[in-house]
């Protein structure tokens, strides 16, 4: 061998990617380091799958577009649901035995500039199970129906997301301000708005 030929340097073997459960590839540990322990699945897991079955048996297959465990904020399953199967969601949370979400502790609205999505957190009071629904709508057209029907103590929640975000309610039986005056122009806690006078 001259000294001018090239040296090849043996070539590591490459290791193959792993699978999750879900069937995504999981990229191979670097050099040295130990391969990643799987995530253990939430002991509340179970919940929110059951509750994802009812509804897709009960309102909709479709009727759900995410869902979740919330690991990050309330530790609650989290269904996101659209909005045109929300009302009977939230008949089915209230009405059915394996779920009995009777108390409606909490309606808030989230403006995500894409979009605006209003968020229902549900507790079943004998077992103190929480869930959490969300339904997005539309930034220009914001509309989903009231769940007022279902628990009445949503009306003034959802009167104040009416008056602060401009979601409509529909169905609602008081539709206006809450808490601005009546010809206040805009919703104050969208991230758009502007006020007419930037000094109030």
């Amino acid at each position: 061998m001259s000294e001018d030929t090239p040296i090849e340097k043996p070539q590591r073997p490459r290791a193959s990617a792993a699978v999750s459960p879900d069937g995504s590839a999981v990229p191979p540990a670097e050099a040295g380091e130990p391969a990643a322990e799987p995530k253990p699945a939430s002991p509340l897991q179970p919940l929110l799958d059951e509750a994802v079955a009812l509804i897709r048996e009960a309102v909709g297959e479709d009727a759900i577009e995410e869902a979740y465990v919330n690991e990050l904020g309330s530790e609650a399953p989290t269904l996101i649901v659209r909005p045109e199967y929300l009302l009977r969601t939230a008949e089915l949370f209230k009405d059915h035995a394996s779920l009995s979400c009777r108390y409606l502790r909490n309606v808030s609205g989230v403006d995500y500039e894409t979009h605006l999505e209003v968020v229902y957190h549900l507790v079943n009071l004998e077992t103190g199970e929480n869930y959490t629904i969300k339904a997005r709508a539309d930034r220009q057209d914001p509309i989903v129906d009231s769940v007022t029907p279902v628990w009445e103590t949503a009306n003034w929640n959802e009167r104040e997301i009416y008056d602060l975000l401009g979601v409509q309610f529909k169905g609602h039986p008081d539709m206006r301000r809450i808490m601005m005056p009546d010809d206040w122009v805009g919703y104050p806690l969208r991230k758009d708005y502007e006020p007419l006078d930037p000094e109030v």
